[in-house]
């Protein structure tokens, strides 16, 4: 019968006073057809008696019967319907019971506007039935009702409406829109208030019809006041309730009380974010989190839903959820138990090492065997490039577990270790959680790289955050600050690598198993590059062995003169130099040399950085060779001293020399002076010379006690002006009674002799467990000399024969 149109059309316009409108009443004054009434149904507009309104008329059949109406001078019936979403209501079931007579005084149809009706009321009516419809609009059986006017002379109804124009004027005025205002004052005829009050006041439709059903006019007043006392005081708790909120509210609670407020508008914008939401919750049911856990979970993940998705507090809690979801809880991987695998492992991915690599394997076998014990803290220190961290990475193959690394160079901020609070803007959990959340397992290998890198400031200690992570007794209840609960580390296997235990904190010393990885010989380095560097470098740059090919003498060349370490890395980048210029070759179609010999090398490294350590002949008085342990492995340490005249004699020490170094030189010189006659120098020369030792490579600083008995040395054989013996080096601390102390770092400093071609070696004799302790082939070609006192090194490396040309003293 009609179109389906805009479900909010045909709304109450405003009403206006008859007397007002320019067009001739009269001619709308025809009787109604009370058996075959046209009936025009309005969403949700009552009109009463006496009215006039406009509306919109959105569908076609009640276009089509405004406009006849209106040309034909006919009567009509407007009633609201009862579902305004319904777009042909029928007569019986879908519009109220009550409606009005009305003519249509005009009609307004342009394409620029939407069809709109000028309609008057007369009086009301009640629907009987149905009659039998027109083919283009409702037609209903009716019965006029006669609104019966008693409010002359009614003291009752002057008072009702006296207070229902109070309530309007002083109460009710924000909820009455500004345009009726007018016209309420303007009205003086009572009845014509009362229907133009129950047509424009924003009554709910039911409502309305119920005033319009009441047939005294007194009786419909009453009614209107009690709505708009009902209104009122509405108004009135939604004030109080807004004042207690406004006031009990800070700023965060008012923020959340208006995420609430534009919940509707979220939606619209941003669709419904409960998917998100639930696929967050099926995760946390798969991801078996502990009781505890889990009950936090449930309580953030409703806190969430009331969270607007593009506020920064839904970010933050949503980041949150989303890490407790991803750390493993329960997840891990098994346990390889093949012992003879896990060898295989480590020594096809390491050469040398032998007792490093048994002790790991000691470690694996327990592991193995006790899968559910408590693995110790394993702690690999050694110079850069020896293995460690690869290390590492084959005890997680060996045992068949996830590899992370978490690197802690240059690390002064605690909360790295155990995380932000989620109060901060950018939080995020510690670097620990965020190594398991990568390795997704509880049971992962984690090697905890440059541990002795870690410093600390006013954010607090690492070091001491560490604690807890490194403490089997501790690391099961591990606190995250981000998280915020307790998480278990029992099951990792932690591995701690460092280039030095000096700069560790002692307590976290205490935690840790120490296994020193020394540095590599010649030969050990030759044999890893062609076992490990080569074919990875091939690899790397797609190249075949056949076009990467290098003799055994080039190879030996490239280790003493293009690197200097204890390590293979520096190796590792100069053979990969090599590499991309066979690539290049290759590509520009030059030639290569196949295989690489040692005349090659300048062409293809340039010119060798450095200069192998040599021993310095002994023609000068005062030379002599120490041994100094870096972090980058040992070197040969060359003292030099020299006499000069003065009047005011003092001791002057060059070089960049640390104060322990200085310090153990003027111990050495005061037992020079102590025991001058037994070592043969005349006392008066203290008080005529001065004495300068200076350490060359001065740019380079020094410290530590090991050159003790260096300096000693130097000192005696300047004031006797006596040879040191050839091709001797030594390493001790000195006291002033003139005991030889041990010291450490051995192993590098005996590489280090064996490069610059020194064959005996003087030590402490307390050393002598470490030389016992080392692989033969470290000691093969060397001899050692071990000493109790200075007088001991004095008489090993003083020769009785003078210098070439001796000063004369």
């Amino acid at each position: 019968m009609d179109n389906k149109k805009d479900k909010h059309s045909e709304i109450s316009g405003t009403a206006f006073g008859i007397q007002k409108i320019e067009i001739d009443l009269n001619s709308f004054d025809g009787d109604p057809d009370l058996d075959h009434l046209p009936i025009l149904p309005t969403r949700n507009l009552v009109l009463f008696p006496g009215m006039t309104v406009t509306f919109e008329l959105g569908r076609e059949s009640a276009k089509y019967l405004a406009k006849h109406a209106n040309e034909n001078k006919m009567a009509i019936g407007v009633v609201c319907q009862l579902d305004p979403n319904e777009d042909n209501p029928a007569v019986t079931t879908g519009l109220y019971k009550y409606g009005v007579i009305a003519d249509v005084l005009s009609v307004i149809d342009n394409n620029e506007t939407p069809s709109m009706a000028l309609v008057r009321s007369r009086g009301k009516f009640r629907i009987l039935g149905a009659a039998k419809d027109s083919e283009m609009w409702l037609t209903a059986r009716v019965k006029p009702v006669q609104d019966i006017d008693n409010v002359k002379d009614n003291v009752e109804f002057n008072m009702v409406s006296e207070e229902i124009h109070r309530l309007i004027n002083d109460d009710l005025s924000e909820l009455i829109p500004a345009p009726l205002l007018p016209m309420l004052k303007q009205n003086n005829d009572p009845v014509d208030f009362i229907n133009y009050c129950c047509t424009n006041f924003p009554i709910d439709q039911k409502d309305k019809v119920n005033l319009l059903s009441k047939n005294k006019i007194a009786d419909r007043a009453k009614g209107l006041l009690a709505e708009l006392v009902v209104m009122n005081e509405r108004q009135k708790i939604t004030r109080q309730v807004m004042a207690k909120t406004k006031k009990a509210m800070d700023e965060n609670q008012r923020n959340a009380f208006l995420h609430q407020q534009m919940e509707s508008i979220r939606e619209t914008l941003y669709g419904n974010s409960d998917d998100e939401i639930d696929e967050l919750l099926n995760a946390g049911e798969l991801a078996m989190m502990p009781d505890s856990v889990w009950t936090l979970f449930q309580k953030e993940i409703e806190k969430l839903r009331r969270f607007n998705p593009s506020s920064p507090d839904y970010s933050v809690l949503y980041s949150y959820l989303d890490t407790l979801v991803h750390i493993p809880w329960v997840k891990s991987t098994p346990l390889n138990t093949d012992f003879d695998e896990a060898r295989r492992i480590l020594e096809n991915d390491h050469y040398g090492l032998e007792k490093v690599k048994e002790r790991i394997l000691e470690q694996l076998a327990v592991i193995m065997h006790n899968p559910g014990g408590k693995a110790p803290i394993i702690c690999l220190v050694g110079a850069p490039g020896v293995g460690k961290t690869s290390i590492g990475k084959s005890v997680a193959r060996a045992l068949g577990r996830v590899y992370e690394r978490v690197s802690f160079g240059g690390l002064h901020d605690e909360a790295e270790i155990r995380g932000h609070r989620r109060t901060y803007i950018g939080a995020m959990p510690g670097r620990i959680i965020d190594a398991m959340k990568r390795a997704g397992v509880v049971n992962p290998v984690l090697v905890l790289d440059e541990l002795d890198k870690i410093g600390n400031d006013y954010k607090g200690d690492p070091a001491a955050a560490l604690l807890e992570v490194l403490d089997p007794e501790q690391n099961c209840h591990f606190h995250d600050n981000y998280i915020d609960v307790d998480y278990d580390l029992s099951k990792v296997l932690f591995i701690a690598t460092a280039n030095t235990l000096s700069t560790i904190a002692r307590p976290l010393l205490d935690r840790m198993e120490i296994i020193e990885i020394s540095g590599y010989l010649i030969e050990e380095k030759a044999e890893i590059a062609r076992r490990h560097l080569l074919p990875r470098i091939c690899d790397e740059l797609n190249l075949v062995p056949e076009q990467l090919k290098i003799s055994d003498a080039a190879l030996l060349d490239v280790i003493r003169n293009y690197t200097s370490e204890s390590g293979v890395r520096a190796l590792e980048k100069k053979l990969a130099k090599i590499g991309r210029r066979a690539v290049m070759a290759l590509m520009t179609g030059s030639e290569f040399p196949s295989p690489v010999e040692s005349a090659d090398l300048y062409n293809l490294l340039g010119l060798a950085p450095h200069i192998p350590d040599r021993y310095e002949s002994n023609e000068y008085a005062g030379v002599v060779t120490g041994l100094a342990w870096t972090e980058v492995g040992g070197e040969i340490l060359m003292a030099e001293s020299s006499l000069s005249q003065s009047k005011t004699p003092a001791l002057t020490l060059t070089g960049k020399l640390g104060d322990v170094m200085k310090e153990s030189a003027t111990i050495a010189y005061q037992w020079v002076k102590s025991n001058a006659d037994r070592l043969g120098i005349n006392p008066e020369l203290f008080d005529r010379y001065n004495l300068h030792i200076h350490f060359p490579e001065g740019a380079i600083p020094k410290d530590g006690p090991s050159a003790g008995i260096t300096i000693a040395t130097s000192i005696v054989s300047t004031f006797t002006q006596r040879r040191v013996a050839e091709r001797v080096a030594m390493t001790g601390e000195i006291t002033l009674r003139g005991k030889v102390l041990p010291v450490g770092g051995i192993r590098e400093k005996i590489l280090a002799a064996k490069r610059a071609g020194i064959d005996t070696i003087i030590l402490s004799s307390q050393n002598r467990r470490d030389i016992d302790d080392m692989p033969a082939p470290y000691l093969e070609g060397m001899t050692f000399k071990y000493v109790d006192t200075a007088d001991q090194v004095i008489e090993l490396a003083v020769t009785d024969i003078p210098v070439a040309s001796p000063k004369a003293l």
